[in-house]
């Protein structure tokens, strides 16, 4: 979100003197790479933490850079927000990419996310081979996610949020639509594959956030489409975590989720932890009407090959019954990169 007021003289002096040291404007070219932790830059400016940490605290305090804790690490990404930002953007696109010291800063970042991707991927790969057997049971990802595609249409994205991101698959398949995407989960390994994803995939500037579905950090009204895919089965109540999306949804916006048809795999409960063995098309369709949504779409999608034990995925998009014209956000939200 921008601010459309021209920034004051006391502002505009205080982001120049935030910025105008080498380090702390470094820090802010390698952050418009995307959002970095103490310890990543740390890594690239080869400088202590401490001193690091005291140059963050300045740019934070000018309103340069906001910070989002995850469990006992610190993220740091460039502000979207303020009468600041009139002057950090054009001031950060007007540096020399090709000056020596920003290239060798952004080839140490190159290092530091090939490190991340490799320690990411060693997690994932313990989970692959219980993956790798839910997949098996149900329609290849490619045609689920051509089905989420389709059952979204058209319609622009303004925010959107993935509420229990996991991978970040999600995030990944419909990011280039939105001008502004987040991804929530509880889980800081899970964060740390979504992140390695999605910066190998280029989408580096995705928010990722740490968080609990039941109590997501976001203001009411926020978003324009929220996701819950492949979420509710693990939950001891998916009920509350559809209302507590639906107080995300702006006016006119829409829920999407995304699970399991109801089946008898009981061994999903000890092998993957599942709460709920699927959920009822009108399960699902009561929960969203409950909390001020009609369910315009349901649909099922069918393994491609019949066999003795089988998921069906099943969608659900749930419309915000408020007028859109109610949401000022969109207008706003134009210039959200």
């Amino acid at each position: 979100m921008t601010d459309s007021a021209s920034p004051s003289l006391d502002t505009t002096l205080n982001v120049l003197r935030a910025a105008a040291e080498e380090t702390r404007m470094r820090i802010l070219a390698l952050l418009t790479e995307g959002e970095l932790s103490v310890s990543d830059l740390t890594d690239i400016l080869g400088q202590s933490q401490p001193r690091i940490s005291r140059h963050l605290k300045l740019l934070v305090e000018a309103g340069l850079v906001e910070r989002h804790r995850e469990g006992a690490w610190a993220f740091f990404r460039l502000t979207d927000r303020g009468p600041a930002l009139s002057i950090l953007r054009p001031m950060l696109d007007s540096l020399d990419r090709s000056d020596p010291q920003l290239l060798e800063d952004r080839t140490r970042l190159q290092t530091v996310r090939e490190q991340r991707a490799q320690a990411a991927q060693a997690f994932f790969s313990r989970l692959a081979p219980d993956w790798d057997r839910i997949r098996s049971l149900h329609a290849p990802e490619a045609v689920v996610e051509a089905a989420v595609v389709d059952a979204l249409g058209s319609k622009p994205i303004v925010n959107l949020v993935d509420l229990g991101t996991g991978t970040g698959r999600m995030l990944q398949l419909l990011a280039p639509r939105a001008l502004r995407t987040v991804g929530l989960d509880a889980s800081h390994a899970m964060l740390s594959v979504a992140r390695a994803n999605l910066e190998k995939a280029g989408l580096s500037r995705i928010e990722l956030r740490q968080g609990d579905i039941y109590a997501p950090p976001f203001p009411r009204d926020t978003f324009d489409l929220v996701v819950i895919h492949q979420v509710l089965h693990y939950l001891d109540d998916p009920a509350r975590a559809i209302r507590e999306a639906a107080r995300l949804v702006a006016p006119g916006g829409r829920i999407l989720v995304v699970d399991f048809a109801p089946h008898n795999l009981e061994f999903l409960r000890e092998a993957q932890a599942h709460r709920r063995l699927g959920f009822a098309p009108e399960q699902v369709s009561t929960w969203l009407d409950e909390s001020g949504l009609d369910c315009t779409l349901t649909r099922d999608v069918a393994p491609q090959k019949k066999a003795g034990e089988q998921l069906v995925v099943s969608l659900w998009l749930g419309q915000d019954r408020r007028v859109a014209t109610d949401w000022p956000l969109i207008e706003s939200n134009k210039e959200v990169a």
